[in-house]
Formats: structure tokens, sequence, C-alpha cells
């Protein structure tokens, strides 16, 4: 009797910090298409935001491999201290994560989260911040605290012995800022436009939805 392989798949979603230059944003993907085992399924650049989310699938291998090389290349191609956009920020790659999708757990991607901040931090010098399921601390689970300062704050909190790197040198890298690797389960995000320029309005309505709001009574 022939024993069927089940196939590992894990999904990855890093979000770059461009959004507005559309050579960088295919530089970075041809990194992705060109790693073998991965699938590239979709881009999502935003001008406003600068930013751009890309999501891939493949075997966990695979997928570690293309993520290390997208974000070497944005590495290479976006320089921080010139970065403007709305959405907060600490990095080229600002964060990456892993979500187990099929014949995978959490604890492989929590894995793959680790082995890849490694090799980032050791190779790229980039420091890195383990997040969500991958946190070794329970102050860090949260990618919004993580990145609380942003880029612009990222050089005196590296200088705070309670904001250490996971992996990689606490060392500001002004050209790549830091990166925050993790492993999660699905994220719902999504834009909503508001008739108002009330920065408070749009703050309460999102404390009171997103996952990382208020406390549950």
């Amino acid at each position: 009797m022939i024993q069927q392989v089940r196939q590992k798949i894990v999904e990855c979603v890093p979000n770059f910090s461009e959004g507005r230059y559309q050579k960088k944003i295919d530089q970075i993907l041809q990194e992705i298409r060109n790693t073998k085992g991965v699938k590239l399924l979709d881009v999502a650049p935003d001008k406003d935001h600068n930013r751009t989310v890309v999501t891939f699938v493949g075997e966990p291998a695979y997928v570690k491999k293309a993520a290390f090389n997208a974000i070497a290349k944005a590495a290479e191609v976006i320089d921080m201290s010139c970065h403007k956009g709305e959405h907060p920020r600490m990095g080229a790659c600002d964060v990456c994560p892993f979500i187990p999708i099929q014949n995978v757990g959490m604890e492989e991607c929590v894995v793959l989260a680790k082995e890849l901040g490694r090799k980032v931090g050791e190779k790229l010098k980039i420091p890195v911040y383990l997040y969500e399921e991958a946190a070794r601390v329970p102050e860090r689970k949260n990618l919004a605290v993580i990145r609380s300062g942003e880029y612009e704050g990222l050089e005196e909190k590296l200088k705070d012995p309670q904001w250490k790197p996971d992996y990689g040198p606490a060392i500001f890298n002004r050209k790549s800022g830091a990166t925050v690797i993790g492993a999660r389960m699905f994220l719902i995000a999504y834009n909503v436009n508001l008739e108002t320029t009330d920065k408070k309005i749009a703050d309460e309505i999102s404390r009171s939805i997103r996952g990382s709001g208020r406390e549950k009574g």
C-alpha cells in the first residue's frame, strides 16, 4: 500500500516599508518569485501608508528561505532614514509573521520565526524582536507594544536593556531599522474611511474593535 505524503504548508505575510516606488517593490517580490517551493498569492501596496503587504505560501523550509531573501533585498533597497508614511513602522521589513495552514502546528511556525530571526540578526545585522506566539516574554507578545516609538524612537529604545533585541545587535541600524518576526493565527485587517479629521474618534473606534484594543471584561 502506497502511503500518501501529507504536504506541509505555511503562510508568510511580511510587511515592507515601501508603497510608492514600484521598482523597489518588484525587486523584493522577485526574491520570492525566484524561490522554488513557494507561491506568491497577494501583493497590496499602499501609497499613503508607504507600505506593501505581501502574502505567499509553501513548504516551511522554502517559505523561510523566501522570507530571508525578501528581507535582505528590502534592507538593500529601502532607506528608513528617508521613510515617511501613515502606518506605524520600525524597519524596512517591518513585520514578518508565519501562519500555520496545512499539516503544520503553531510550534513549527515558532521554530521558523526563531530560525529566521537568528539569521536576519546575524547575517544582516538588523535588530530582531519576536512577537505573538514566538515571543519569549509576555511584554513582547503585542506588536503595537514592540513598535511603540516607531523608527524615530528606535535608537534610544535600543539603549534600554529591557529592549535588547532577541536577535541581532542592540545597535541602531539607521538604514534598515528593526524587524519584528513571529508566529500567529490568521489576522483580518481592513481600512475604513471616516468623515472626520478628528484622530481621537478614529482611535476610539479602533480600540473598540481591534484584537489589541480594550481589555475584555
